[in-house]
């Protein structure tokens, strides 16, 4: 049984002006500067501005396409005119995107000053700041460049997910989806028999935090078990940096939706997932998500793009593959066929 607990630097909150006044207290931090986007700024930071009345703000440019150096580069340079100090501490306020990069640019500035996260989206709350993982995209690799360092704290609120659009919590369900088919069966059950609109996102928040925090806390550095939280992402990450290199709108959790569709395929292949459970997979995750558009002449590019994929070894791409839903095992050797079968697969569903 997967023990279901939360580590020190992980809370949730109802009100996070107060607990961030009281980590503030203790901590007697020199200079606090926030982070935001230009959607943070304008709906999440009246929640905790109490706890920040003489704090410097960064705003940014919301996106994956502004998770880059150029970016970086502002954060420093404006953490640098403040004349914020190894003393210091940076308040991220904001999704997946902006975490990654926030945090990023709060272990590396002088060496590394603290930061906290206040992640606002459901993918940054059930996934993207658990488990240390910071980093930007490099030309048109995503987090190619980032390191492990764990923030001061992680506060989570559920209040932020009243603010989201459909979009962004559909996206954020994908790695709720990917939890529970790599750790849950009895989840996915659960889960599964609901529509998106129908989830209870307290409890979903919390079970996959809890299992993230697990994975990671037994393999902070990704040697082995850690691995497992890539499922989905060998192949949607190849497909999120196609299709938005071509411009095309498209969510980090639409794409690891249809990795783990095509990735479940290869595993049916090669008879680790049952036909049955492959089918109930696609069909499920095929009435929440849109069908991503995909020619065949796209194949190539996207198999070229997995190549580079961070969790390669001696160019084999390596994978993630479904031990039957619930379970699953990392380090598999897979091939440009089958990924190409596993595109022709997916394009095949209604």
């Amino acid at each position: 049984m997967i023990p279901m607990t939360l580590p020190d630097n992980v809370q949730f909150s109802t009100a996070p002006a107060d607990t961030l006044k009281m980590l503030f207290s203790a901590r007697k931090y020199s200079r606090i500067i926030v982070l935001t986007d230009e959607n943070t700024h304008r709906y999440c930071l009246p929640v905790v501005h109490a706890a920040l009345p003489s704090s410097s703000v960064i705003e940014v440019r919301s996106g994956e396409a502004h998770k880059n150096l150029e970016t970086c580069t502002k954060i420093w340079q404006e953490l640098t005119d403040a004349t914020v100090d190894r003393h210091g501490c940076l308040v991220v306020l904001g999704g997946g995107v902006l975490g990654d990069m926030g945090g990023f640019c709060a272990a590396t500035y002088k060496r590394g000053i603290d930061f906290v996260l206040v992640p606002t989206t459901l993918l940054a709350q059930c996934d993207a700041s658990i488990g240390g993982k910071l980093g930007i995209d490099f030309n048109l690799f995503k987090n190619h460049i980032g390191v492990f360092c764990q923030p001061a704290l992680t506060l989570l609120h559920s209040g932020f997910l009243k603010t989201l659009p459909h979009s962004e919590l559909r996206s954020g369900f994908a790695e709720i989806i990917k939890h529970t088919l790599i750790g849950d069966r009895d989840m996915w059950l659960r889960v599964s028999a609901q529509g998106l609109d129908e989830q209870p996102w307290d409890e979903l928040v919390k079970h996959s935090v809890s299992f993230k925090a697990w994975v990671t806390t037994e393999d902070p550095t990704e040697k082995g078990l850690r691995k497992i939280l890539n499922a989905g992402h060998t192949i949607g990450h190849a497909l999120e940096t196609y299709l938005l290199s071509l411009g095309a709108k498209i969510t980090h959790g639409e794409a690891v939706a249809a990795g783990l569709i095509m990735e479940a395929h290869i595993a049916a292949g090669r008879d680790l997932l049952k036909r049955e459970e492959l089918i109930e997979i696609a069909r499920y995750i095929s009435s929440v998500y849109p069908k991503l558009s995909i020619d065949a002449a796209a194949e190539g590019a996207i198999c070229q793009l997995m190549i580079q994929d961070k969790k390669n070894r001696n160019n084999k791409i390596l994978c993630v593959l479904l031990n039957g839903i619930g379970r699953a095992n990392w380090d598999y050797e897979i091939n440009v066929d089958e990924v190409k079968n596993a595109l022709t697969f997916y394009q095949t569903l209604g």
